[in-house]
């Protein structure tokens, strides 16, 4: 049997209808050595709704859609040891922490590939402001995959 650290990896963002899950889209696109359950989660999420219009026209111009996907709450069913979680921002971070403890295994995005930069929230910008996200998100999701493929462990158990 093999061992994999990680089994899931989600997103977390505020509202979970902009960058978490692009970046969860752009991941899913990714050649990874291992399979993981990709998803995204929003800290605040009243109820659910679709990804933001502006967000989906960047994802359609690179041959993307998020067209299915509906917001969710981030819960307790979120954290487990074999789950990632991958924050936009270090408040994210800092919330999730402070609720679950060390049972989360919760970094930044740009945290977990090495980087101090976040991702921009482009909420309630012009259209450009995502697409300044997108291109935000394709260069750390790239090095994400980079890192996941790097540090996939296939030991024997």
């Amino acid at each position: 049997m093999k061992y994999q650290k990680y089994r899931r990896i989600v997103f977390l963002s505020d509202a979970d209808t902009c960058r978490g899950p692009m970046a969860a889209e752009m991941l899913r696109h990714k050649d990874l050595c291992q399979e993981y359950a990709i998803d995204s989660r929003g800290l605040v999420v009243l109820f659910p709704e679709p990804v933001n219009q502006k967000a989906e026209a960047v994802m359609k111009s690179a041959q993307m859609t998020m067209e299915n996907h509906t917001a969710t709450a981030f819960s307790e069913n979120d954290v487990a040891e074999d789950i990632l979680i991958l924050a936009m921002c270090e408040s994210e971070k800092e919330k999730v922490q402070s609720e679950y403890g060390e049972a989360a295994k919760v970094f930044t995005l740009s945290e977990f590939i090495g980087e101090e930069s976040g991702i921009p929230n482009p909420y309630g910008q012009p259209l450009n402001a995502y697409g300044e996200c997108m291109e935000r998100l394709t260069e750390t999701i790239d090095k994400l995959a980079e890192t996941l493929n790097k540090d996939a462990s296939f030991e024997e158990v």
